[in-house]
């Protein structure tokens, strides 16, 4: 009955949702988002060239989220805590391909070897172990091989009554795009409209660099969400 919940509820989407049997279901829980302008010469450089840019208002943005991934598992198995739960950062911009908008992962980051390992297997992200803990207004993040570092000590806030459209554009996005060899590939996923919630930053120390932008600041926007059930579906080659 929740699977058919979440398949009912279609009215946010910006298109319409995948034919086809989904593969996975996850949950995305304790959502923190944090949000930078940056330079679009720069980001380019990062991104496949069969793969636009998005913009918002003339900019373009990078997006940092931390999140607990939960409850993973394959369409016809359950979840097994052990590999399906994790703590999670990825580092993402935003990208358009034949009016899908979607996202394009610049580093994505796994609390446990096992964990990390299966993901990048199956999906193809470039998932990496990272020494990761989460609390509900926390998390924390060394990452030694890159020298990537991020720890955010903060305080979740009311519900926002309204969205604006930057909100909705940061956050509102049904599709991934995945590099893989010479190909480009698309996942559609799938999941009711996020719940956001204000949120103070009470604390970051923060050391990210890709390419030629780093992230050593505080965001120029932030949201909080207590999360979403997803569903996503085979990859597709483009």
């Amino acid at each position: 009955m929740e699977i058919k919940k979440i398949l009912s509820e279609i009215q946010h989407r910006p298109f319409e949702i995948s034919s086809g049997p989904w593969q996975y279901y996850q949950e995305w829980n304790q959502v923190l988002f944090l949000h930078w302008l940056v330079s679009a010469e720069k980001l380019r450089k990062l991104v496949p060239k069969e793969l636009n840019l998005d913009v918002f208002n003339g900019n373009t943005y990078v997006s940092l989220v931390a999140f607990r991934m939960q409850k993973i598992r394959p369409r016809m198995l359950p979840a097994v805590k052990l590999i399906s739960d994790f703590s999670e950062i990825n580092l993402r911009t935003y990208v358009e391909n034949n009016q899908r908008k979607g996202v394009y992962f610049l580093n994505i980051e796994a609390e446990k070897r096992l964990s990390a390992f299966i993901a990048r297997v199956l999906s193809g992200l470039p998932y990496e172990k990272t020494t990761m803990s989460a609390t509900r207004e926390k998390y924390q993040s060394i990452n030694l091989p890159k020298n990537f570092n991020f720890e955010c000590e903060f305080k979740i806030k009311e519900k926002l009554k309204q969205k604006n459209e930057l909100t909705k554009w940061l956050t509102e996005r049904y599709c991934l795009y995945l590099d893989q060899g010479k190909n480009i590939y698309r996942y559609d996923i799938h999941h009711p409209e996020w719940e956001i919630n204000e949120v103070e930053l009470k604390s970051l120390k923060l050391n990210y660099k890709v390419g030629e932008i780093e992230f050593n600041r505080f965001p120029d926007l932030k949201h909080y969400s207590p999360g979403v059930k997803v569903l996503s579906w085979q990859k597709i080659k483009l």
